[in-house]
């Protein structure tokens, strides 16, 4: 379900809210679906059950998912609205992105392409 990069210099948690992430934006993980255990998940990666926690947490933090106690984890419904919060913080993320890509070179065509490349794949998860 998830393949993770020990190498990377990126931390483990952090890669692990990107991959479930991604899986709920391309309707992978659905809505109401039941994420798997720390403890299952721990032992299916071969990683501390602290890391997969602290991914949890901040995913549930910026609302992609909600725990039960006693129950678990879930994908959270749908927003239809993101909050300013939510917005906010998008825009600081983007920007960074943004100028670290034309640092590297891109042009606004590139970039122009890559947002239209970005909703053609959210158009063809939210279709499946």
């Amino acid at each position: 379900m998830f393949e993770l990069d020990v190498r990377s210099r990126k931390p483990i948690y952090e890669q692990l809210m990107d991959k479930i992430k991604e899986m709920i934006m391309y309707g992978i993980l659905k809505p109401e679906e039941q994420l798997p255990s720390v403890r299952s998940l721990s032992t299916q990666l071969t990683i501390n059950p602290n890391t997969i926690q602290k991914a949890y947490r901040e995913l549930e933090r910026e609302g992609y998912i909600y725990s039960q106690p006693g129950k678990g984890s879930f994908v959270s419904p749908q927003q239809q609205q993101p909050t300013q919060e939510q917005q906010q913080d998008m825009r600081e993320r983007l920007l960074k992105l943004f100028a670290e890509a034309i640092y590297l070179g891109f042009t606004r065509e590139d970039l122009m392409k890559l947002y239209e490349q970005a909703i053609q794949e959210h158009e063809r998860g939210a279709s499946s």
